[in-house]
C-alpha cells in the first residue's frame, strides 16, 4: 500500500524552510542585474534602454523557464528542476562577470541565469509548497514565495558594497561560485512526492472543473493578462528606482537601498496577505493588493524628495507583495492539482514577461522623454486593467461573498 504524506505536517514544514533559502539563493539573480545597470550601461556605452535589456531577456528566460521546471517537476519531483538550477546560475553569474559586450551580457542573462537558472527557484518551488498544504495553504505559499523577496532585501545592498569595492564582474564570479556550492547541497532536502499528487496516483481521480463558470484555457489566458498587466506596474519603481535616484542626484546607493526597503517591505506584505488570503481566497487577495499597489503607485508622481521616496518605497513594498502569491492559490482554488506545476508555472510566466516588459517599457519611455514621469502612469494603466480582469473574475463567482467553485 502506497504510503501518503500529510499535509501541513512537520515534513511540509522543514520543505518550506528549504524552499525559502533556496529561492532566496536563486532569485537574486533579478535583482543583482538592477543593481549593476549603471556601471554596466557606462562600461559599455549603451542607453538606457539596451543597459535594461539584460534584466528583460532575464525574466523572459525566468517565465519561459518556468513553466517546463514546473511539468519537470510534476513528474520527477522539485529536486531536479533545482539541481539543473544551480548549473544554470552557477555557469551563468561567472559567464557574465567575463562578458565583453551587451548583447552577449543579455543572452547569458536570458538563457543561463533565466531560462536554465532562477526559473528552477521559483514557480516550481510555490507550486510544490503548495501541494503540501491544505488549511495553511495560503501563508504557505506565501511564506515560500516571500524567499522571493528576501533576495531582493539581502542582494541589493551586498551586490552594491562588492560593485564598489572589486568591481561588477568579479561581484558576478563570486555570485556563481555561490549557487554552485549551496544550491545542490538544498536540493537533496527536497525529495519526496507532495501529498496531493500522491493522493491523486493512488485514487486516479480527477476533477473536472470549469472556472470561474469558464473553460480552464480562457481560464487560464484570463489569469494570465491580469498577471502581465500587474507586473507590468510592478517593475517601474523595482527595475528603475536605482536608476531613477541616480538621476534625481541622490546617487545608486540610496536607490539600492531603497529597492532593499521596498523589497523587504514586500516580505511582510506577502505574510499578511496569505494570512488575508486563507480567509477571502486568492482571488479577492488579488484585487485586494492590486488596487493598493496603484494607490502607491501614484505616489510617486507628485513626490520626489528623498525622505518621500524611502517611504513610498516602503509603502509600495508593503502593499504589492501579496499580488504573485495570489495566482498560485487561485490555480489551486480552480484547477485540477496534478496540473499545478505546469498551470502556477504558466501564470507566473505571466507575471515575469509584465516584469519584463515593464522593465525594458520603462526605460524605453525615460529615452523618450528624459525622465520617469511619463513611464508611471504608463504603470498606472496596467494596473487599472489588472483590477478590471479581477473584478470580472469575482462576478463571474457568484458575487463578491459567494463561494468558490473547487475546493481547495
Amino acid at each position: 500500500m502506497t504510503r501518503i504524506p500529510v499535509a501541513d505536517s512537520r515534513q511540509a514544514w522543514l520543505r518550506l524552510v528549504v524552499a525559502v533559502a533556496l529561492m532566496t539563493i536563486g532569485s537574486g539573480a533579478m535583482y543583482v542585474v538592477s543593481v549593476v545597470l549603471p556601471s554596466v550601461q557606462k562600461e559599455f556605452g549603451v542607453a538606457r534602454a539596451d543597459a535594461s535589456l539584460p534584466y528583460t531577456l532575464l525574466m523572459i528566460g525566468f517565465g519561459v523557464g518556468g513553466i517546463f521546471m514546473g511539468r519537470l517537476a510534476d513528474k520527477r519531483g522539485v529536486m531536479l528542476p533545482i539541481l539543473i538550477g544551480a548549473a544554470g546560475l552557477g555557469a551563468g553569474f561567472i559567464a557574465a562577470g567575463m562578458s565583453s559586450g551587451i548583447v552577449g551580457f543579455a543572452l547569458i542573462h536570458g538563457v543561463l541565469l533565466g531560462l536554465i537558472g532562477s526559473s528552477a527557484t521559483f514557480a516550481p518551488l510555490v507550486a510544490d509548497t503548495s501541494l503540501w498544504f491544505v488549511k495553511r495553504r495560503g501563508i504557505a505559499v506565501a511564506i515560500c514565495a516571500s524567499g522571493n523577496y528576501v533576495a531582493g532585501a539581502i542582494w541589493p545592498p551586498i551586490v552594491q558594497h562588492f560593485v564598489e569595492t572589486v568591481g561588477w564582474r568579479q561581484t558576478y564570479i563570486g555570485m556563481g561560485i555561490f549557487c554552485a556550492l549551496t544550491m545542490p547541497v538544498l536540493a537533496l532536502f527536497m525529495r519526496g512526492r507532495p501529498p496531493a499528487l500522491v493522493e491523486v496516483a493512488v485514487s486516479g481521480a480527477q476533477p473536472t472543473l470549469r472556472p470561474f463558470g469558464l473553460s480552464m484555457n480562457a481560464a487560464q489566458v484570463l489569469l494570465c493578462i491580469a498577471g502581465v498587466s500587474c507586473c507590468v506596474a510592478m517593475s517601474m519603481p523595482q527595475v528603475h528606482i536605482v536608476a531613477y535616484c541616480g538621476d534625481l542626484g541622490y546617487g545608486p546607493a540610496r536607490g539600492a537601498q531603497m529597492l532593499s526597503l521596498m523589497l523587504g517591505a514586500g516580505i511582510v506584505s506577502r505574510l499578511v496577505s496569505g494570512a488575508i488570503c486563507d480567509r477571502i481566497g486568492g482571488l479577492r487577495t488579488l484585487l485586494l493588493g492590486s488596487v493598493l499597489q496603484g494607490t502607491a503607485l501614484l505616489l510617486f508622481l507628485p513626490f520626489d524628495s528623498l525622505v518621500s521616496l524611502y517611504v513610498i518605497s516602503a509603502l509600495f513594498g508593503l502593499f504589492q507583495g501579496g499580488i504573485v502569491p495570489s495566482y498560485a492559490i487561485i490555480v489551486r482554488e480552480y484547477f485540477p492539482p496534478a496540473e499545478a506545476g505546469a498551470r502556477v508555472g504558466t501564470v507566473l510566466m505571466f507575471t515575469l514577461f509584465g516584469m519584463a516588459l515593464g522593465g525594458w517599457m520603462s526605460g524605453k519611455v525615460f529615452d523618450l522623454t528624459g525622465s520617469y514621469h511619463a513611464a508611471f502612469i504608463n504603470g498606472l494603466l496596467w494596473n487599472a486593467l489588472n483590477i478590471s480582469i479581477a473584478v470580472f473574475l469575482l462576478a463571474r463567482t457568484r458575487g463578491w461573498i459567494g463561494p468558490r467553485i473547487a475546493a481547495a
